[in-house]
């Protein structure tokens, strides 16, 4: 009898957190301070990001289907909220030239030492796996930028 009520007690929870909202990280507008507005980016690079990094290092999330489902939901919005707040191609044109130098050593960093995209990401985003010619095209840039900093 105590486990019909917990499992009825978990499903009512259960049912009654999809109805609690979500902030989401979508905007339609291109910043003047992204990073493409802010430095030379080549193409190529571009798509990369936007294809690898954009979900969780910009202000415009592409939400997976999955993502109306609570508890997922919280979670993504706690990693996208972690991931703006390391790095936000969105903003990187208001930061200093100093961060926007140190962001440039880690974005190369992250990238030599395959941190990023996280594994956990490239599990469901197959298409956001980096080849070594993107790892080598991001690397190259950030080198440029880098040393014209």
């Amino acid at each position: 009898m105590w486990r019909k009520r917990l499992i009825l007690i978990v499903v009512i929870i259960v049912i009654g957190i999809q109805f609690i909202p979500t902030n989401r990280n979508t905007s339609t507008e291109l910043l003047e301070t992204d990073v493409s507005k802010s430095l030379s980016v080549p193409d190529e690079v571009q798509k990369i990001f936007k294809r690898s990094c954009y979900d969780c290092h910009s202000n415009n999330t592409n939400y997976p289907w999955y993502y109306k489902i609570q508890p997922v939901s919280w979670l993504l919005e706690n990693h996208i909220k972690k991931g703006k707040k390391e790095l936000n191609f969105s903003e990187f044109g208001s930061y200093s030239k100093r961060r926007q130098k140190s962001k440039l050593k880690a974005i190369k960093n992250q990238i030599i030492d395959n941190k990023m995209p996280l594994s956990a990401y490239t599990l469901i985003h197959r298409n956001a796996k980096l080849s070594e010619k993107d790892r080598a095209l991001i690397k190259q840039w950030a080198t440029k930028l880098l040393d014209s900093l």
